[in-house]
């Protein structure tokens, strides 16, 4: 454990030292911020508390945003430290591989709660400011942030994965933006035309809940919106939110964070310094 907290400080001082905390904290408070301002329009029309409605806002951010900043931070945690010449030192020490992964994934994860817990902090004191009865809405934000750190995870995990395996952190920048193009945006618009072509057949019916649940991301908006009193304030995903079992879910956002953080170990381990 002393070896996984070494490491954890000192990749921690390196994010400092890159900017990443900085970057991290201002991109959530200030999309955060927003979406507080414009998500709480609705709150009339739907019947639900003000920061419920934030709550939906910030999920479908989140869905985007969380991704995207975790796989810019880890991309380059291994092909960098090959690239560098640093790995081979550091693996002379008396620390395994593995312990190396986890010392980086508690850095990051630290640096990603931190952004969360600033933007989710802000609009949540932006929402219970202007209508007080917005505490019923808390419990969701909870939920929000500690599904959000979750997925954040996953991310990480795939990150130091394709950092292993692409050696170069040119090459690792490549696959971390095609991950999250591929994972984020045009894997739900390939089920959006599969369902179209389907025309509520087998797909439709059968396939397309557990196709959302494959997808990490995807699990996580339904996790967050199925208990939310606030879905029709995502119409897009209100329906299969509704459809899927919480359980099923939550499964999927507990399970993905292992199975990336295994598959990274696995990559990690045939790197040759």
């Amino acid at each position: 454990m002393n070896r996984i907290t070494a490491t954890s400080r000192t990749e921690f001082r390196i994010a400092l030292r890159n900017r990443w905390v900085a970057i991290s904290i201002a991109m959530m408070a200030l999309f955060s911020l927003v979406l507080s301002a414009a998500g709480s329009s609705a709150t009339g029309t739907i019947g639900a508390d003000r920061l419920s409605v934030v709550v939906a806002s910030l999920t479908s951010l989140a869905v985007y945003l969380v991704p995207l900043v975790a796989l810019l931070m880890s991309f380059d945690a291994i092909a960098g430290e090959v690239e560098r010449g640093t790995l081979p030192l550091l693996l002379t020490y008396p620390v395994s591989r593995i312990e190396v992964l986890l010392g980086k994934l508690f850095a990051h994860l630290a640096i990603l709660a931190l952004a969360l817990a600033t933007g989710y902090g802000i609009a949540a004191a932006a929402a219970l400011s202007v209508d007080p009865e917005a505490i019923a809405g808390l419990p969701a934000l909870w939920r929000l942030m500690w599904s959000s750190v979750l997925l954040g995870a996953t991310f990480l995990g795939v990150g130091y994965a394709i950092s292993a395996l692409a050696r170069r952190s040119s090459g690792a920048a490549g696959l971390a933006i095609g991950i999250w193009l591929g994972l984020i945006v045009l894997y739900d618009l390939g089920l959006l035309a599969a369902i179209v072509a389907d025309n509520g057949g087998v797909f439709t019916t059968r396939f397309f809940p557990l196709a959302l649940l494959a997808n990490p991301a995807d699990a996580f908006r339904l996790f967050n919106l199925a208990a939310s009193q606030a879905t029709s304030a995502a119409a897009g995903v209100s329906g299969a939110a509704t459809s899927v079992p919480i359980w099923a879910s939550l499964t999927s956002i507990l399970v993905w964070p292992v199975a990336a953080l295994a598959f990274a170990t696995a990559a990690f381990r045939k790197v040759i310094p």
